[in-house]
């Protein structure tokens, strides 16, 4: 198991200048911005309770991706389709196919979400800026956004946070929600902390394990880890890996609240098998 995260000491690491004591908001010890009690910044960011989930409310925790460089038109809409039979939370699909899902599930509660730095998180802050603009412009509510990884494991904070700020601030006009991917496996338990204070202060709405196309994917020890640190205002997702009810169900119990994976189908047909 992951240690227990002192976020006030993760916040002095990054640089945040807090008030003495280290209390801001009174009611937790931590800076208002990330106060377990903050308003959350979109739907759907706290956890459920893993033993009362049904079906459908498992569906609404899929986030259903296709983001294999292969992936063709028709594979696209497929995707759609069963997103619509099966009520999941949004589709994840590469930038060039969030025009044709939007027009497949115009008049549907299913988010288009896609990604920006994607999928090593290297690229310029203006660079994702602009993909994700471009995104959203195209349709999409919500991205996922690779964090500048290199930058992290440096101990540049200052770019990680301009780089999710970025991405945010392009995304906010038509109220986009922003993920922010840490890559958890290339990180120390201290990287991921730092990485989910970063995020949170930033303005992301979730922050997420993996790309899927790392050296690991979800862990129910870093979804609790990174629960712990944004608390309930900031939504987890738990992507990489994740192929059956069994291994979703672990990760909604250590805090995920959303499920990214390609396997959305089978994963709810185990949640209603039992």
């Amino acid at each position: 198991m992951s240690a227990p995260v002192d976020v006030v000491a993760v916040l002095r690491a990054i640089g945040v200048e807090l008030r003495p004591g280290g209390a801001a908001c009174g009611c937790h010890g931590v800076i208002e911005a990330l106060c377990p009690a903050r308003p959350a910044p979109g739907e759907g960011t706290a956890a459920p309770d893993a033993s009362t989930l049904d079906a459908a409310s498992v569906a609404r925790l899929i986030d259903h991706t296709l983001l294999k460089p292969e992936a063709t038109a028709a594979q696209v809409r497929e995707l759609c389709r069963e997103a619509r039979d099966h009520g999941f939370a949004a589709v994840c699909v590469n930038p060039l196919w969030v025009r044709t899902c939007a027009e497949e599930l115009g008049g549907t509660a299913i988010a288009v979400a896609t990604v920006a730095g994607f999928p090593l998180g290297a690229s310029v802050p203006e660079v994702k800026a602009a993909e994700a603009a471009r995104a959203v412009e195209d349709g999409a509510r919500e991205v996922d956004m690779v964090l500048s990884v290199g930058a992290l494991k440096a101990g540049d904070h200052r770019l990680v946070e301009r780089d999710v700020a970025a991405v945010a601030e392009a995304c906010r006009p038509r109220g986009a929600l922003v993920k922010v991917i840490l890559e958890a496996a290339l990180l120390t338990d201290e990287e991921k902390a730092r990485a989910c204070a970063i995020a949170k202060l930033a303005g992301a709405a979730f922050v997420k394990t993996s790309t899927g196309f790392g050296p690991g994917g979800a862990t129910a020890d870093d979804v609790a880890l990174m629960r712990r640190v944004v608390g309930p205002g900031v939504g987890v997702k738990a992507a990489g890996g994740i192929r059956d009810w069994a291994a979703a169900r672990a990760m909604v119990a250590a805090g995920a609240s959303r499920i990214g994976t390609s396997a959305g189908p089978k994963i709810l047909a185990g949640a209603k098998a039992g």
